[in-house]
């Protein structure tokens, strides 16, 4: 076992302090990784502050995971110390069943997949995620990250690059296709960088035109207001795919209406509590209410690759590890533009 340093929450909604855990020696097809930056994701407060639920304590968070291999098992075959790589939502699943197989891993049927952390590992220990120095993790839940892609900017990829990226290649952005991006936030400022670089038509949603320079920068075509009733008037009917990336509840029979016949609304963000739906409004139309959750082990690959290629990397705000706290409440405020991401030197 190897010491060691990391930020945990203590207990359910605990503010996060500075500790020491145990990494697993490297076993025969595991890498060991010395963490260089480590993305905030929403989905790391909903889990220490218990919002999806009972969750196992302490907690190290972080599923946005750069840095550099120090050391491989001797069975290892895809990377050797030195290369940059990435870690993501999970760090194993059962391998075995029709999704695993599948390259969809994310929805893993023969146990679930197995989080980076808030989760037991094969082993019956707790999984510890990114906010911390160092982590070992099998070589087939490890991705590569391009040369051209800074590390800093790159780690929110792991999960807010992918959680986007999929369901837009799903339902076919690309050239002709008109998408709205639901939300400019941490999730919503990838998707639209990425449904730009497909070739769609983009158009962002969000409550105010607050961040619109900032949209249209980032590639957005069109930036509306959904605190504007016009904006429901005038775009009824005018998308092909809409994507939310909202974690509060919406009125989804306002949102199904924008959509073109056959459209979909596909769901990123998670809201802790119960929504509520007309089903006459997904009725009319044939319309598609669907949702997508991270991607593959080779999907998250293909993304990463896709970014390379086309320049794109998360626009962060890079904080020591005793800001960590802080930048919780400033998540919750949405006061960051637009992904905060940890220097774990820091730690």
């Amino acid at each position: 076992m190897t010491t060691v340093a990391a930020y945990a929450a203590p207990a359910a909604k605990a503010p996060l302090e500075r500790t020491t855990i145990e990494r697993r020696e490297v076993g025969e097809h595991d890498v060991l990784i010395d963490i260089r930056f480590a993305g905030i994701c929403h989905s790391d407060i909903h889990q220490a502050r218990e919002g999806w639920g009972d969750a196992i304590f302490p907690m190290v968070p972080g599923h946005e995971i750069a840095g550099v291999v120090s050391e491989v098992g001797p069975g290892v075959t895809a990377f050797r110390a030195g290369d940059r790589v990435g870690v993501g939502c999970m760090v194993d699943s059962c391998r075995e069943c029709e999704n695993c197989r599948a390259g969809r891993e994310q929805y893993c049927t023969g146990g679930g997949m197995v989080g980076t952390y808030n989760a037991l590992g094969k082993d019956g220990e707790p999984t510890y995620g990114g906010y911390s120095q160092k982590i070992v993790v099998d070589e087939n839940y490890v991705v590569r990250i391009p040369d051209g892609l800074p590390l800093d900017v790159a780690a929110p990829l792991l999960c807010a690059g992918i959680t986007t990226y999929s369901p837009l290649k799903r339902w076919g952005a690309g050239p002709g296709k008109k998408v709205a991006v639901l939300g400019m936030g941490g999730l919503g400022h990838m998707g639209v960088k990425i449904a730009h670089a497909l070739g769609a038509e983009v158009t962002v949603l969000s409550q105010s035109l607050r961040k619109k320079d900032d949209g249209l920068k980032l590639g957005a075509d069109h930036y509306r207001a959904t605190s504007d009733p016009k904006t429901f008037e005038e775009l009824r009917g005018s998308f092909d795919l809409i994507l939310s990336t909202v974690s509060a509840p919406l009125d989804f029979d306002a949102y199904l209406s924008l959509l073109r016949t056959e459209g979909t609304l596909a769901n990123v963000g998670a809201p802790e509590e119960p929504v509520s739906l007309n089903l006459f409004s997904v009725l009319g139309g044939g319309k598609t209410l669907a949702g997508s959750m991270i991607g593959g082990i080779a999907e998250t690959q293909e993304m990463l690759d896709f970014c390379a290629e086309h320049g794109i990397g998360a626009e962060i705000e890079l904080i020591d590890a005793a800001g960590i706290n802080e930048a919780y409440e400033r998540v919750l405020n949405s006061d960051v533009r637009y992904r905060f991401v940890i220097d774990t030197a820091t730690i």
